[in-house]
């Protein structure tokens, strides 16, 4: 068994080997999509990248705070989803590492590109000061993913049994066994 202040070399380099492989697929979809259609498919995109990252923000948040024992009663009477909530809420650090470090962090990298290209595609379209584009846009991106993760933080804290059991629940479709 491990001392609990021992670093867990073998996890940082597994979440440092998954981070790389979202990181490309995510960049593969976004550098091959964003410049191949219109402007508004574009600006969807960006806004599903944010979207993901506030999610994921919100989920890892709510593993951080979420009450294990709840789950534990739940698992006990055969409830679907409550033997992963356990399992989640147990390795709530990692958890919280991968949706908040992982696919946050890569969700805000790829909206900022994907922002870059729609840039490049106002100034090309409208004739405008590619500087002053690339400021608003970058600058609305940002206040989008800082505000939405602002946003459900309060709500992630407030709600978190029911957000680790819902993802929970959605996990234990994919799990064999």
């Amino acid at each position: 068994m491990k001392n609990k202040n021992q670093v867990d070399y073998k996890w940082i380099i597994k979440i440092v080997v998954i981070a790389f492989i979202i990181s490309i697929m995510f960049s593969f979809i976004s550098e091959t999509a964003i410049p191949n259609v219109n402007i508004f498919v574009g600006i969807l995109l960006t806004l599903i990248f944010i979207l993901i990252g506030i999610i994921f923000d919100m989920i890892g948040v709510a593993v951080t705070a979420s009450d294990e024992s709840k789950f534990h009663s739940m698992s006990a009477q055969k409830v679907k989803g409550a033997k992963m909530a356990v399992r989640l809420k147990k390795n709530a650090d990692k958890v919280s590492s991968f949706c908040n470090d992982v696919v946050g962090d890569i969700c805000g990298i790829i909206s900022g590109s994907t922002g870059a290209v729609i840039s490049i595609k106002i100034v090309e379209i409208f004739k405008l000061n590619s500087l002053l584009v690339t400021l608003i846009i970058m600058g609305i991106i940002s206040a989008l993913t800082i505000g939405g993760k602002a946003l459900v933080k309060g709500i992630a804290i407030k709600k978190s049994n029911n957000i680790l059991f819902n993802f929970a629940k959605i996990l234990s479709i994919f799990k064999r066994g």
